[in-house]
């Protein structure tokens, strides 16, 4: 019997990264057993008219590096020097290579590449709680339960790699989108919008973990020395007889894929890369992680997602581990900031640039940074929390993503906040429309559909892209 590899385990909502790999058809919803069957996606074409829209079809890949937890605009990109201290907080802001462009003093590297990206400063919405908001910003649409913790369920949306796999599977990759150091937990279970919801299992963007532990499922990406590819083909028709149905699963098809393109086994290696260079990039998680993001793209894998903090609030109970903390600062907010979130993000987002661009790639990938919402304008203590020290609650109303590569409108700030970073004073920019500019950038426009398992449609964005960023 043909025995199909198995990565690391997770006790997480499915898949974790075993069952991604798992093949029982006995497990899976009666919809998913049809996936695929006399069902296609409706990507619409653009008209000649809208050919020439800026952007339009620029970028191969796109890579989201979330920053789990909600990000401060105030202490990152949209920082207001000149408000009261309980607003503007404990940081100084420094110059960028962009005149008139200010970031948060521990960000320098950052700001040496300040001409190379764009800030957009007033993304807003109102959901303000971390599953519910991380739902939203990973598939593009409210969850029914609107700031809350849900737990992830099968009628979910699915996320927006699933969605692109159900509109235009890669031809020669076994994955059109695959999931880096998650699953993410908001706040210790996983959070909903990462799966592939009511689409099935099929479409799930494989979720690869830590990438710290890649010595433990490479092994199982490789094929043994004594199985040759005939002896492959060989055991996949015994399979097929002994067992057509399952032969013929999806899941069956794409492990077998994965088995049979030894270049995402190679990518998923990085110690192929010197050592010097996964120094740049940062010997922990998050660093790592935008390395192999990195290799992903170069072998032309269209949708990662780098949950940059793999927790949005570890630190409560590990204060000491860098690698547990997440954006979610209620409390001592300068001192995670300083000693914990902002060094690692400034070196390991700047080395992914300055290595796209020294490689020829970012002209081509989509790097948008962004995470589920931001944070209040009012420094102040939460007694319901951890910490010593005031922090910020939660904030949606105004917040900041920063969009690089494919075309971008670099070196510059899209929109304006009001003086305390607290609501937009220009047009507010929605999920949606952020949505419909990443899926524009890949060249599928807004109005497009896709189809579930029982033939449902549903388009892939409610929102509008936003042309401007793009020259």
């Amino acid at each position: 019997m043909l025995r199909i590899p198995r990565l690391i385990s997770h006790p997480g909502y499915p898949p974790s990264r075993r069952e991604w790999l798992r093949l029982s058809t006995a497990a899976l919803s009666p919809l998913l057993l049809h996936a695929g069957k006399g069902v296609t996606a409706r990507p619409e074409r653009f008209t000649s008219a809208s050919a020439s829209l800026p952007g339009l079809g620029r970028a191969k890949s796109v890579v989201i590096i979330f920053t789990s937890g909600g990000q401060s605009q105030l202490d990152t990109w949209d920082p207001k020097p000149q408000a009261p201290e309980q607003v503007r907080g404990a940081f100084r802001t420094i110059a960028t290579t962009v005149p008139g462009i200010r970031l948060c003093e521990h960000l320098p590297r950052l700001a040496r590449l300040a001409h190379r990206y764009l800030i957009v400063r007033t993304m807003s919405h109102d959901d303000l709680d971390h599953g519910s908001a991380c739902y939203l910003a990973l598939t593009g649409q409210f969850h029914p339960r609107k700031s809350s913790n849900p737990p992830p369920r099968p009628d979910d949306y699915p996320a927006l790699g699933a969605v692109l796999t159900r509109l235009r599977p890669h031809p020669q990759l076994p994955y059109t989108a695959l999931h880096i150091n998650g699953p993410l937990l908001a706040p210790r279970e996983p959070a909903p919008g990462q799966f592939a919801g009511f689409l099935g299992q099929a479409y799930q963007p494989p979720e690869l973990g830590n990438p710290l532990e890649e010595n433990r499922f490479l092994p199982v990406l490789r094929l043994s020395p004594d199985i040759t590819p005939q002896r492959l083909a060989q055991r996949c028709e015994l399979l097929r007889r002994l067992d057509p149905q399952q032969a013929a699963h999806p899941l069956t098809q794409q492990a077998l894929e994965l088995l049979r393109s030894p270049q995402v086994a190679t990518a998923m290696d990085l110690r192929r890369e010197p050592l010097s260079l996964r120094e740049r990039y940062g010997l922990y998680r998050s660093g790592q992680a935008c390395l192999l993001a990195r290799r992903l793209v170069e072998i032309g894998v269209p949708w990662i997602t780098v949950f940059f903090n793999h927790n949005i609030r570890g630190q409560d109970a590990h204060p000491n581990v860098t690698d547990e903390y997440g954006w979610d600062t209620h409390n001592d907010i300068f001192e995670a900031l300083r000693d914990h979130l902002l060094p690692r993000f400034d070196l390991s987002v700047s080395t992914f640039l300055e290595d796209l661009q020294q490689r020829g790639l970012l002209d081509t990938t989509l790097v948008v940074i962004m995470g589920e919402f931001g944070r209040a304008p009012l420094v102040a203590k939460e007694s319901r929390f951890a910490g010593s020290t005031p922090g910020r609650k939660h904030w949606a109303a105004c917040y900041s993503v920063v969009l690089a590569g494919a075309g971008i409108a670099a070196g510059g700030a899209d929109g304006v906040s009001d003086r305390h970073a607290a609501y937009p004073t220009t047009p507010p920019v929605s999920p949606a429309d952020l949505v419909a500019t990443l899926f524009h950038a890949l060249g599928i426009p807004p109005h497009t559909h896709y189809t579930d398992p029982v033939g449902r449609s549903f388009p892939i964005t409610t929102g509008q892209p936003v042309l401007r960023w793009f020259r």
